[in-house]
């Protein structure tokens, strides 16, 4: 399990793609995965500076992509119904070389994989099943082992099936712990024990929720944890089951996960930054933990995160196009991208300076899912 794990672990104006150079891949810090909507995959390679070259054999047609995960050597794809593992190439391309049918683990054979997520080590394999019990109504998390050396997904079992489960889990530093928020009709924040053959199992939690102003609510929106016990919260004002045009923006709390496992806030209404978007539609946590960047209708924007301590201001709208998913590397570079205006942006983030980087933003038809291997 040692070697297992040892193997998995995570290293975790705009122009057109043929306008992209061939890579050099000895110089990439990173792969970049962007699943679109004429069903293939852009893949690139990440210089030191953030301009990004396809890599050789790019782009991979794949067919339809509902989502992707991706660990130190395998790349995982679902289409809703199977769950495909491709292997990564030292020059980043990949090539499938499993696959499982996930759908049939249901209970009548309906619903099926979207959002897929990964521990900490990248050893399991984790999927938001839709409509898992054939209700029309509930979800459900699946979990597989991944086979090292073959790629081959074994499934290990489910959990029970419930409206709240629409999201990917993020794992604390101490990879027992995983959280994730749903904003909808049924608000709901909670939290799985991770054991060690893989499987999860529900933590019995009821967190607290700051105090929202007059005549608000606070919905939980987005939830991503850091490397150490501390997770980043967007929490959006509502009233009733519809935000109001005129609702204060979303705010951003932080939380601190427990040796059991529950977890607590010391976020206020006061002390919580207020976000310049006002639809979130994700976040991301930076691999050092310094900063969260918050992406959604109108735009990008980053914050310092400070721990248990109250997130801070940092940059304002890095772009105004619409962000749907962002994702960092392990050299300050901060990944997004635009649905609407079929887009890949590149920025060089630190805690003390953001630049856009070479060639940035970058044309993709539609795209769809973003992962990135660090190397």
């Amino acid at each position: 399990a040692l070697c297992t794990s040892a193997v998995f672990a995570l290293a975790a104006s705009a122009q057109t793609d043929s306008a992209i150079q061939n890579p050099n891949s000895n110089s990439a810090v990173a792969y970049v995965y962007v699943s679109s909507g004429n069903q293939n995959i852009k893949a690139f390679g990440t210089a030191r500076d953030g301009k990004l070259t396809p890599v050789p054999g790019s782009p991979f047609r794949v067919g339809f992509v509902a989502g992707m995960a991706v660990n130190a050597i395998y790349l995982f794809l679902t289409d809703e119904v199977y769950i495909y593992s491709f292997s990564i190439a030292p020059d980043g391309s990949i090539k499938q070389v499993a696959s499982i049918n996930a759908q049939q683990f249901n209970n009548g054979g309906c619903g099926g994989p979207e959002p897929l997520f990964l521990d900490r080590t990248g050893t399991t394999l984790y999927d938001v099943d839709f409509n898992e019990n054939c209700t029309g109504s509930d979800d459900a998390l699946q979990f597989f082992s991944i086979d090292a050396s073959t790629g081959e997904l074994n499934y290990l079992g489910v959990t029970a099936a419930t409206w709240s489960y629409w999201k990917p889990l993020s794992f604390i530093g101490n990879n027992e712990y995983a959280y994730a928020s749903e904003c909808s009709e049924y608000s709901d924040i909670y939290g799985f024990q991770r054991n060690a053959d893989g499987t999860l199992s529900v933590l019995n939690i009821n967190p607290s929720v700051p105090t929202a102003p007059k005549g608000y609510s606070y919905c939980p929106n987005q939830m991503v944890a850091d490397s150490a016990n501390h997770i980043a919260m967007a929490l959006t004002p509502e009233n009733g089951y519809k935000s109001s045009q005129s609702a204060p923006p979303p705010q951003l709390a932080t939380y601190t996960a427990d040796s059991s496992g529950n977890i607590t806030t010391k976020s206020t209404r006061f002390n919580m930054p207020k976000t310049a978007i006002p639809v979130i539609t994700d976040i991301a946590m930076s691999p050092s933990g310094k900063l969260l960047a918050v992406a959604g209708m109108n735009g990008l924007q980053v914050f310092h995160f400070n721990g248990s301590k109250p997130l801070t201001h940092y940059t304002g709208l890095l772009t105004k196009d619409q962000v749907d998913q962002v994702y960092w590397d392990n050299d300050n570079h901060l990944y997004a991208i635009s649905q609407p205006s079929g887009k890949l942006f590149v920025y060089t983030v630190t805690p003390s300076s953001v630049s856009q980087a070479p060639g940035s933003p970058h044309k993709i038809t539609t795209p769809q899912n973003i992962v990135v291997l660090s190397k």
